[in-house]
């Protein structure tokens, strides 16, 4: 009579079990749909953070909108909109201030870091990691940080660059923050002195790939320093400084933070600091006029798009 229960018991324990294998099996994820479940989290924050905002803002450049009475105000106006930012004289001169911070501060930044790079290469050894950390902090530094201090070091009565002026000679104190014809540079130098350091690194990585026997055979048969650097390093560095130039036009183009916070957000006096994503966010933020600043963000893109592409084709590796 034990040994029948006992069957029972163990035919009964295995009901959970092969219940659980069975519902485990229906649960294992298909190889065929695995990759589509794993890229589904990005895929959704891409599509709600990414796309939709893109999307919304090629459609919100063909309507006239009032944000504060909703959605339902929208009102489709065509072109108008881009007709607007075409015929706008603060635009073009919000383009203008951005072309030429970006001239200023990113060629600058390659002029600089190219030949600092090649001298860390080939000179230091002892003391390289730290003296790479030391160019890239600015970069990795909040950028409000960096505005704040600028703002401190260029203030007019108790900055240090005008307390070193005086040092030099005894003048009128320059007021950098505030003129036309200071503003710009002060921008500028901002930017350059933030991005260098990523520059001096990138070339300083791909100088580490070039094969050390060109420089030995080169100097086996006579090539100096110059030359070496003419037919060598530079040929060699084309991929990275195609990479490097295309991110300051990028970047320098859609400067933004560093203006707003040295002119306290008003562009400084005659709009000299305004750059075009400046003037975007106060047509949209300021003057309530998001359809205009959508239409002006998609011009400002075609302007990227086209400058990027000269990029390409005037550095990039000709076959």
């Amino acid at each position: 009579m034990n040994q029948p229960v006992s069957a029972v018991n163990t035919a009964a324990a295995a009901v959970p079990q092969r219940a659980a294998v069975g519902l485990r099996a229906r649960l294992r994820l298909s190889p065929r749909w695995a990759p589509y479940v794993l890229l589904a989290p990005f895929l959704v924050l891409f599509v709600v953070f990414g796309l939709y905002p893109l999307l919304f803002s090629l459609y919100l450049a063909f309507q006239s909108w009032e944000p504060t009475s909703g959605l339902h105000a929208m009102q489709f106006v065509g072109l108008d909109n881009f007709a607007f930012a075409l015929q706008d004289e603060w635009f073009w001169k919000s383009l203008s201030n951005t072309g030429w911070l970006a001239l200023a501060s990113g060629l600058p930044q390659h002029l600089v870091a190219i030949p600092v790079a090649c001298f860390i290469h080939a000179r230091i050894k002892r003391f390289r990691n730290l003296l790479v950390g030391a160019y890239f902090v600015p970069y990795i530094t909040s950028t409000v940080a960096i505005a704040i201090l600028f703002t401190s070091l260029f203030s007019t009565d108790y900055g240090l660059i005008n307390s070193g002026l005086r040092a030099i000679w005894n003048g009128e104190p320059i007021d950098w923050l505030n003129k036309p014809g200071t503003i710009k540079p002060t921008i500028a130098l901002l930017v350059f002195w933030r991005y260098v350091g990523f520059n001096v690194v990138l070339y300083l990585a791909a100088l580490q790939t070039i094969p050390a026997d060109l420089y030995e055979a080169a100097t086996i048969d006579g090539a100096k320093a110059w030359q070496q650097f003419r037919y060598i390093t530079l040929p060699s560095l084309r991929p990275a400084i195609l990479f490097g130039v295309t991110l300051s036009v990028i970047g320098g183009l859609q400067l933004f933070e560093e203006p707003f916070i040295l002119t306290n957000g008003k562009g400084g006096s005659d709009q000299a600091g305004m750059t075009t994503a400046f003037y975007l966010f106060r047509m949209a933020f300021d003057f309530n006029d998001f359809g205009a600043a959508s239409a002006m963000s998609w011009l400002l893109f075609a302007v990227v798009a086209v400058l990027t592409w000269v990029t390409h084709k005037a550095l990039g590796r000709r076959t």
